[in-house]
């Protein structure tokens, strides 16, 4: 059976205690005392013999665990030691798969190696890999032989990343010098920052907009200047995430109210949203060789029409009418710009 979180802490503060040099072969009442008092302090609450004799052998044969820990009883010590003198469970032998998969996700963040709020990865997984022995080659070949990732370049607006997320932490207003793709024109902005939020290799900060006194969306990119404000503000009690995204596809959040949104696919394209839904809340109302439709309760936005127009011929709008229309009034602007080249 895995063990609990409080198993866990019990385990590192034993292996602690075994591993002190200035206080060697702690006994098991030194080692019940040091669990009570790091646990629990002053509370009252106590921990037994028996449960500090199971957390040793756990320690030693728990196949689960892995630590297989070298504990011995030194009878003239009165006391417990690790038989190999460098050993901690900080320090656990992993298999080929386990340093397999390791790699992988160290390689998977070594993506943002030039991003630079995300530079500290690259010193954390340096530490990961010297505690666990690992040789420490992160842009490991063997990876990219048969693995390749999604690689960026540069986006703009990723060097405020380090500011804005100490300002998100701190709760520290800001004011941005922002421009939107539609104007030219550079306008300065107070704004309680949020979250941080990415989407397509882009990042975005979401916060509260003070001129217009609504929560909006900004894209890094679109950036120009970011210093933090000596004012601190209070996020919301009723502001969540999670919530505020619930029916967003995409970035954007602020687009009406959600509505019922019914597409009649291929059955190839099925296929695709089967396995890849468009939303949480994706439904399959038809499923057959020859037909296939979903529903969905999303808002109405830029990304998702042009999922929708990114699917082609393999998917049509039933309803609502509106998103029918806008999609249509799309193409046939497409059409009409082919028709005019040819």
């Amino acid at each position: 059976m895995p063990a609990n979180k409080y198993a866990l802490l019990r385990y590192r503060i034993i292996d602690k205690c075994i591993r002190n040099k200035y206080k060697p072969y702690p006994s098991k009442e030194e080692l019940r005392q040091a669990c009570e008092e790091a646990l629990y302090g002053s509370l009252g609450d106590r921990i037994s013999d028996s449960t500090i004799e199971k957390d040793l052998w756990a320690m030693r044969y728990e196949s689960e665990l892995g630590f297989e820990a070298p504990i011995r009883f030194s009878k003239r010590d009165k006391g417990y030691y690790y038989l190999d003198e460098d050993y901690s469970i900080d320090r656990i032998p992993l298999n080929d798969d386990d340093v397999e998969a390791i790699r992988f996700a160290a390689t998977t963040l070594f993506q943002f190696k030039d991003v630079e709020v995300f530079r500290q990865f690259g010193f954390a997984i340096e530490k990961i890999f010297d505690r666990l022995n690992i040789t420490s080659n992160v842009e490991d070949e063997a990876i990219e032989k048969f693995v390749q990732f999604e690689t960026v370049g540069q986006v703009e607006g990723n060097q405020f990343l380090g500011t804005l997320l100490h300002a998100i932490k701190e709760r520290q207003q800001l004011e941005v010098d922002y421009g939107s793709f539609s104007r030219t024109e550079i306008k300065s902005y107070r704004i309680d920052p949020y979250l941080l939020k990415e989407y397509r290799n882009r990042w975005y900060l979401i916060g509260f907009h003070h001129e217009r006194e609504m929560i909006l969306t900004f894209g890094l990119d679109r950036m120009h200047r970011v210093d933090t404000v000596d004012h601190r503000f209070e996020l919301p009690k009723d502001f969540d995430a999670d919530r505020y995204f619930k029916y967003s596809i995409g970035i954007t959040a602020h687009s009406g109210e959600p509505e019922e949104v019914i597409l009649a696919c291929t059955p190839l394209q099925g296929k695709y949203l089967k396995t890849q839904p468009l939303h949480h809340s994706q439904k399959i109302l038809v499923d057959t060789d020859t037909e296939f439709k979903i529903e969905m309760h999303v808002l109405i936005t830029y990304e998702l029409i042009m999922q929708i127009l990114g699917m082609g011929t393999e998917a049509q709008v039933i309803q609502p009418e509106s998103l029918k229309k806008e999609v249509l009034k799309r193409l046939k602007k497409s059409l009409r710009q082919y028709d005019q080249s040819i």
